[in-house]
């Protein structure tokens, strides 16, 4: 099961409602199921249907992992006007890519006033699952 600290749930939250009313993303890595580091990444396509993620940056935070011995754990995006579930658009992104092995977070600003996060899966045949995660 996903762990994710209490400091990074915040972070995620806060990085969605800073970039409102466009979508945020980033990474979480770690090891052993354990986000270690959380890595804002800008969406270099601001919408707020979509997100893109710059490719420098994307590299980074990959190198950054590699370095500390961490593996990327997530992808995380936010939803500024729809719950925290992968639209058609993410899970076309996520086959597009073959980045299946993660799990994709969603952060949820539909009721701005309780940003909701929720973890899902997406596998081969564009299935979604949704998955247990704690903040600790």
């Amino acid at each position: 099961m996903l762990s994710i600290g209490k400091e990074f749930a915040n972070e995620m939250i806060a990085h969605s409602q800073e970039d409102d009313p466009n979508e945020c993303c980033g990474i979480l890595s770690g090891d052993d199921e354990t986000i270690k580091k959380l890595y804002r990444i800008t969406n270099s396509t601001p919408s707020p249907f979509r997100y893109q993620m710059d490719p420098q940056d994307f590299l980074n935070a990959m190198q950054d992992g590699d370095n500390n011995g961490w593996d990327m754990l997530a992808f995380y995006h936010s939803h500024t006007h729809s719950p925290a579930y992968p639209s058609q658009t993410d899970v076309r992104m996520a086959l597009e890519s073959w980045m299946l092995d993660v799990y994709y977070v969603l952060v949820s600003l539909e009721n701005k006033d309780e940003p909701q996060i929720r973890a899902f899966h997406i596998d081969e045949e564009g299935e979604i699952t949704e998955e247990e995660y704690q903040v600790v």
